[in-house]
């Protein structure tokens, strides 16, 4: 096997298991490219991300440019001579000058069967929308969004107990099988690129903080999903006293219809909570009050209780 230069661009915890898969393999990863260190947490201290982490604990040269548009940063990325650059989850587009500076290109790890969920968050639209399968693709990058063409996909069912974070596990540990098998395919000259069809495509916008309030409205169904994908950021939730109660996993117990106000609690047991909805009961398991950590429905119970309480649509 030809042994390759690597550039490897990614931040966040999704990135690290394909970094390290290169990091053992027999390639050499000259460089990590990674977003700016930020403040974060209570303290705004400044953490590194988990890509950055990865790379200064394995002696990696660390690159954290604002931006990739300007002549001097595209000249930095050029003189480490790679064959290829790989992204996943690093935020920041790719002018066509980096796409064209590795001699293979650049490759993208994304978390959908594409052409499904191109965009920021295939994963949380893919729970929300009740698809039954999502995927890893390893795609080579072009100048649009997530419109290059396919080069290895591994399928991953969704099930109804699985959430944002369940399924970003997998598919981060898929990512860096699918990645290994390109390179692979690649030194061999063996791929087969596959081109997307536009017409299958729907795009996964950006989740923003507001999307996690619940509409008790909505049905069993929706509001299941939306927790689910919700967790672990940013965590759905209700009203309760005027304050956030956070929900991190349910289910939908029936689609039967009830005489109680939507939002109403009907029953309480130790496997979980139930809410009218606009179509049918939803049973929470899991929830977080203001100022306490996430615990399950038999430790709330314990001294507390929220039967026949309205939350708010």
């Amino acid at each position: 096997m030809k042994k390759l230069r690597i550039i490897y661009a990614g931040t966040p915890e999704f990135s690290v298991p394909a970094l390290k898969a290169l990091i053992d393999s027999p390639h050499d990863v000259v460089a990590v490219y990674t977003q700016p260190d930020r403040p974060s947490g209570r303290g705004q201290k400044i953490h590194f991300g988990a890509v950055k982490q990865t790379a200064v604990d394995t002696g990696i040269q660390v690159e954290q440019p604002l931006t990739l548009k300007d002549k001097e940063t595209q000249n930095t990325l050029a003189n480490y001579n790679a064959d290829i650059m790989v992204v996943a989850a690093y935020s920041l587009m790719l002018p066509q000058a980096v796409l064209d500076t590795p001699r293979y290109g650049c490759l993208n790890i994304h978390g959908s069967l594409l052409p499904r969920w191109r965009g920021a968050a295939p994963i949380h639209r893919a729970i929300q929308a009740g698809d039954k399968e999502t995927g890893i693709t390893i795609m080579q990058m072009a100048a649009g969004l997530d419109t290059g063409d396919m080069l290895f996909k591994i399928p991953c069912p969704i099930t109804a107990q699985d959430t944002g974070q369940s399924i970003h596990d997998q598919l981060a540990n898929d990512g860096a099988i699918a990645l290994i098998k390109v390179i692979e395919q690649l030194t061999e000259d063996k791929l087969a690129p596959e081109a997307q069809d536009d017409r299958l495509s729907t795009y996964a916008h950006k989740v923003e903080k507001a999307e996690a309030e619940i509409d008790w409205t909505q049905s069993a169904t929706q509001i299941d999903r939306n927790i689910r994908a919700f967790n672990p950021w940013p965590v759905a939730f209700t009203l309760f006293n005027g304050k956030p109660l956070r929900l991190f996993m349910s289910k939908v117990e029936n689609d039967k219809h009830s005489d109680e106000a939507i939002g109403t609690v009907i029953d309480e047991k130790p496997e979980g909570i139930s809410v009218v909805t606009g179509d049918g009961i939803l049973s929470f398991s899991r929830l977080q009050l203001p100022g306490k950590k996430a615990m399950d429905v038999r430790d709330f119970l314990n001294g507390r209780s929220l039967l026949g309480r309205k939350l708010p649509s």
